[in-house]
């Protein structure tokens, strides 16, 4: 064959190749760009989804938070001070007081008590102030001696600000594995309002004019890396509609509790302003409306010594109990 024509069939035959290659990379590229999107989509929309979960519950504790406050400020310190008034008082031979039994108060009760409402009314003045931002979730989420507690810093969570109040209720959280139902330390941040952590990759575009087959393995690894974060996300919004349904039940359970014993606090201040401050002179039918107050705010402090989640960053055994046992002790009380 003479040798020009080798030549040009040499060349026909790479220019075949050529085009073959041109071509699959053009349909590498394109499932790299498709796939890289289809990744993105996930992780924005995992992102959003965790993100309204978050605000949700967060929200929810707040409330909590909030609730047990104006509890604290205007129920439980209206009875402390009438209650504190009494002399001579004595269960012992008291009508219905087994009835009472599971709530009944105690001096240390009722001091602890005092300590929860003055620590209230400071936590309020520092929110007014701007300076406690972050502590009333920590208090919604919390017992009121774990919230008054101290952080890691030695320093009690519900006098820290701002970003300090809620890294402090973070470190309090622990690490609990997203992967056995826990919350972790992005789970923590989930539900206290801090920015939820991203994905181990950031979802980020192939380089432009890159090597096609490259730019396809990249995408199809975020894409693989974004169903990751997707099943990490669902796990903690799971985990966060849990806590804001724990953390409204609360909020209920103090606004049910309130409602009884605001007319029972009235009703102990005017005995006292009928019958005088010796308990042993009331009739038993006194009697029985002061121990009623009392096991009221036995079941109140009952709610509040309650925490909703744990070192864990997990719902708590004893936050899925009081509520039957509130509920019982108020239906007992409202038929009577």
């Amino acid at each position: 064959m003479p040798l020009p024509l080798v030549l040009i069939g040499l060349g026909a035959g790479s220019a075949v190749l050529g085009v073959g290659k041109g071509i699959k990379a053009a349909i590498d590229q394109k499932d790299a760009k498709e796939t890289q999107e289809k990744a993105q989509e996930l992780v924005d929309r995992s992102t959003t989804m965790i993100n309204s979960s978050r605000k949700h519950c967060g929200d929810a504790l707040n409330r909590l938070g909030e609730q047990k406050i104006d509890t604290l400020e205007s129920s439980i310190k209206q009875f402390i001070a009438a209650f504190e008034k009494l002399h001579n008082v004595d269960f012992a031979n008291s009508a219905g007081l087994d009835e009472l039994q599971n709530f009944v108060i105690d001096k240390q009760d009722l001091d602890e008590l005092k300590a929860m409402q003055s620590t209230a009314a400071s936590l309020l003045g520092g929110v007014a102030s701007g300076a406690a931002i972050g502590a009333i979730t920590a208090f919604g989420a919390y017992s009121a001696a774990m919230a008054f507690g101290a952080a890691s810093t030695g320093t009690a969570i519900a006098t820290l600000s701002g970003v300090a109040a809620t890294n402090a209720t973070l470190a309090f959280l622990g690490g609990g594995s997203l992967a056995v139902g826990g919350l972790g330390m992005a789970g923590g941040a989930a539900v206290l309002g801090g920015l939820v952590a991203g994905p181990a990759l950031a979802v980020m575009g192939f380089i432009v004019g890159g090597k096609a087959s490259a730019n396809k393995d990249r995408a199809h690894s975020n894409l693989a890396e974004a169903e990751k974060y997707k099943e990490e996300m669902q796990t903690a919004i799971v985990a966060c509609n849990g806590i804001r349904r724990r953390a409204d039940m609360f909020t209920r359970l103090l606004l049910r509790l309130g409602s009884y014993f605001d007319p029972l606090i009235y009703q102990l201040q005017q005995i006292i302003e009928t019958s005088g401050t010796d308990y042993s002179t009331f009739s038993p039918e006194q009697k029985k409306t002061v121990a009623a107050a009392m096991a009221t705010a036995g079941a109140i402090k009952a709610v509040l010594d309650t925490p909703i989640l744990n070192e864990d960053g997990e719902l708590t055994k004893e936050s899925g109990q009081i509520p039957g046992s509130i509920t019982a002790f108020l239906e007992s009380h409202e038929e009577a």
